[in-house]
């Protein structure tokens, strides 16, 4: 897909999002700190389907519970849509600087193959 295409559709995602919300009058509930709480327990729900599980029954997941998956994924990715809609957030820019940062802290000679965090490289 290409990249104005990509940002088109997280465009069109955030209007669907905003308009999702208005329609419902959920604006009053969607205070920075409950779409926190949502989000967190969104990603514990998403957890749910991995705990327990080896690594590679991890990457194998069986059809149903890779789909019950999905659905926690799309959760978790509306309530951060929300958020960033809330906060005021540019999320194709915040991820885009997070990026640059990242490549700085974490440079491919250093990192590739290393689990560990940029605080550890020598």
């Amino acid at each position: 897909m290409a990249k104005n295409t990509r940002a088109q559709s997280l465009e069109h995602l955030n209007d669907k999002i905003r308009e999702f919300a208005r329609l419902r009058e959920w604006d009053q509930f969607h205070s920075p700190k409950n779409l926190c709480m949502a989000l967190s327990v969104e990603c514990a729900e998403l957890m749910e389907h991995f705990q327990w599980l080896t690594e590679e029954q991890s990457r194998h997941l069986p059809h149903a519970t890779k789909a019950e998956a999905a659905t926690e994924i799309a959760d978790v990715l509306i309530y951060l849509i929300r958020l960033s809609q809330v906060l005021d957030v540019d999320l194709l820019a915040s991820v885009q600087a997070k990026l640059i940062a990242n490549a700085e802290k974490y440079p491919v000679e250093k990192a590739r193959g290393s689990a560990q965090k940029y605080t550890k490289f020598k």
